[in-house]
């Protein structure tokens, strides 16, 4: 009984007292911000057709299917050109500030709005890839993601070295993006512009009064239980979503291969054959029909594709297997990007894959990543605070970023 107690305080102290996962977090938010950011700039000259006023899909039909499944958009406040530019901008704009980590909980929000909003104006634009990124575009506002590599753990540094100095530090910015996006919602909800579909208006207002919450206790309590009493509740909630996270890379993957085993060319070991053959799905036709050329080689990739989709949730019980699966499966999402010229689905897919990349190994990375900088800034001159990483900066220091983390 005693050793239960033990492990029962032991699991409980480690969801409490800090955000898991902060390398794996950030490389998500970095991973899907990207892939959001580079799609919208790649049908840029599209996207009147795609999302706008100028799409088969019409405001009109639009508007009767957010009717009748209460989804939500902004885009369906107006259907005016301008009002759609503003809403592209400002869905670019986001992604750039996420993937950056510059005032992450707010941006996380208006990347979220930014998500639902194109997607949910036209449904049918989108080849799988955007599933997962509607989901974890959710996902993100619920966790602590800019613990590390972000704008945000870099102030978080200059801000401790300050107040280690004796000198007052004032934060302006996050009051100020606080009390615009205040007046916004405020407004368009007196407006009766927050119709359908109860879930994310709510989360928009939860998200609000969390961070006035954060900065008055941070400003005006007097010890310093509060703040840990919220540091705790923040940490809880990052890790729940870390974990939903993850069940749900295991869920597409796990139902993904399942159904694959049901399908009868699945199971003659030919229906990698088929797609490759598809004009829509053929880029490189010249390469599509090399890797098509061996009836071994396409009953392989067929027979493993449905192997290693259904064993990988089964192999998160073992280290090694399970990065070597990971591994071939991010393998098979990059030909994926090029033979099948899906290349946003597997961005979106490898992003996904990445909470399941090994900490020490990020780390790594992150040190390459962190080294080719320097020698950039030494060849350039540059001399700016370098974006901390694991090693330099701990969990609970970006998370004292009253408006950012």
């Amino acid at each position: 009984m005693n050793r239960f107690s033990l492990a029962v305080s032991a699991g409980i102290a480690r969801v409490t007292e800090a955000a898991l996962g902060p390398c794996q977090t950030a490389v998500i938010r970095i991973g899907f911000s990207a892939t959001w950011l580079l799609f919208l700039l790649r049908e840029f000259p599209h996207r009147h057709e795609l999302y706008g006023p100028d799409g088969p899909w019409s405001w009109d039909l639009a508007q009767q299917l957010v009717g009748s499944n209460g989804s939500f958009t902004v885009l369906m406040w107006s259907d005016g050109r301008v009002w759609f530019e503003i809403v592209y901008a400002l869905a670019v704009l986001s992604g750039v500030l996420l993937m950056l980590g510059w005032r992450t909980r707010t941006m996380s929000v208006l990347f979220m709005v930014g998500v639902l909003s194109l997607q949910n104006r036209s449904v049918f634009m989108g080849d799988g890839g955007d599933n997962v990124l509607h989901l974890m575009s959710i996902y993100l506002v619920f966790t602590r993601c800019a613990q590390v590599w972000s704008l945000d753990a870099r102030r978080a540094v200059r801000e401790r070295a300050a107040r280690a100095r004796g000198e007052r530090v004032t934060d302006r910015t996050g009051p100020a993006l606080w009390g615009g996006l205040g007046f916004v919602l405020v407004a368009v909800t007196l407006a009766g512009r927050m119709q359908g579909d109860w879930l994310i208006p709510a989360l928009l207002w939860t998200v609000w009064v969390v961070q006035a919450l954060w900065w008055l206790v941070g400003r005006r309590a007097g010890t310093g239980e509060p703040r840990i009493m919220l540091d705790v509740i923040a940490n809880v909630v990052h890790n729940g979503a870390l974990l939903v996270i993850m069940a749900e890379a295991c869920l597409i993957y796990a139902t993904a291969g399942w159904y694959k085993i049901q399908g009868s060319r699945w199971q003659d070991g030919t229906a990698v054959y088929y797609p490759l053959h598809l004009e829509y799905f053929s880029p490189w036709p010249a390469l599509a029909d090399l890797l098509s050329a061996s009836g071994t080689m396409v009953m392989l990739v067929t027979y493993g594709t449905v192997l290693v989709q259904v064993a990988f949730p089964f192999t998160l019980f073992n280290r090694r297997v399970k990065n070597v699966l990971l591994a071939v499966m991010m393998t098979e999402h990059a030909v994926i990007a090029v033979v099948l010229g899906l290349p946003f689905f597997s961005l979106a897919m490898i992003a996904a894959d990445a909470v399941f990349l090994p900490t020490g190994f990020l780390r790594r990375l992150g040190d390459l990543a962190a080294r080719a900088r320097d020698r950039l800034r030494r060849g350039g001159g540059g001399g700016r605070t370098p974006l901390p990483g694991p090693r330099t900066q701990e969990s609970s220091e970006a998370a004292h970023v009253g408006f950012g983390a």
